[in-house]
């Protein structure tokens, strides 16, 4: 049983910890607390090696890692100065061995949940086509919510993809948030989305719910606890009333 969990701010990036731990408070049965930045608080020697052993390679092969030399000094820079970092996929799975790894032994049990949300784009695998998806959260010991996830893993609507290649195409970056909900039918999230720390709020409960009762994510839409494959679902899900399933309400509802 979970007594306590322990959320970890994102400091480069516009998620609210403190609220999304004071959002879970009012929904859990134990203690809520927050802290710095996971990559500060825990931080050891070998961090950015198993960051650079993390690293996706390519989309399709299952194999990750780069231990060159400027790879592990990029990675020691992005621990420095986090706001440097982009553009880089790392296997969530690796990622949360190596959190795991940095957490006190007298902290590692699952009775205390850590929720490291972070800036990075994690990934899992996936057996059934072969190729790397990238993901919101990663559940587990210390569970992973990744920031860039929120807005990168669920599948945006077709001409979003359209506008975003015809733009880049005519001024070589990408459009402008007004050009891209102007053009595009159909709700989305991109990044710096004022509504990401309510967007997160149901992923850091996710990772509460399946150290509880052993069962991970809703198969009913519309559920805080849903794992929405597409923009339209994370919004139903996590935006739009009623926030959950009739059985979840019973778990976790306030009213």
């Amino acid at each position: 049983m979970v007594e306590r969990v322990i959320c970890y701010r994102a400091p480069t990036t516009v998620a609210d910890v403190d609220a999304i731990a004071d959002w879970l408070a009012e929904r859990v049965d134990a203690t809520v607390e927050t802290r710095e930045r996971f990559l500060d608080v825990h931080r050891t020697d070998g961090l950015a090696e198993r960051f650079a052993e993390a690293r996706v390679r390519s989309p399709y092969d299952r194999d990750t890692g780069n231990a060159m030399l400027g790879t592990i000094r990029y990675e020691e820079r992005a621990l420095e100065n986090p706001e440097r970092e982009g553009g880089v996929l790392y296997d969530g799975v690796g990622i949360q061995r190596a959190l795991n790894a940095a957490l006190p032994a007298a902290e590692r049990g699952l009775e205390t949940l850590h929720v490291a949300v972070l800036d990075r784009a994690i990934g899992t695998w996936g057996d059934h086509d072969g190729r790397w998806h990238k993901r919101v959260n990663v559940l587990g010991q210390p569970a992973i919510v990744s920031v860039p996830g929120l807005y990168e893993a669920p599948a945006k609507p077709e001409e979003y993809y359209k506008e975003k290649q015809r733009h880049a195409l005519l001024s070589g970056d990408t459009p402008p948030r007004e050009v891209l909900e102007n053009r595009v039918d159909g709700e989305f999230l991109i990044e710096d989305d004022p509504r990401t720390t309510d967007a997160l709020c149901g992923y850091v409960l996710q990772a509460y719910d399946v150290l509880e009762t052993g069962e991970a994510f809703c198969d009913r839409e519309g559920c805080r606890l849903y794992n929405a494959h597409y923009h339209e679902g994370l919004i139903e899900a996590q935006l739009r009333d009623p926030e959950f399933c009739d059985e979840h309400d019973r778990l976790y509802g306030t009213a």
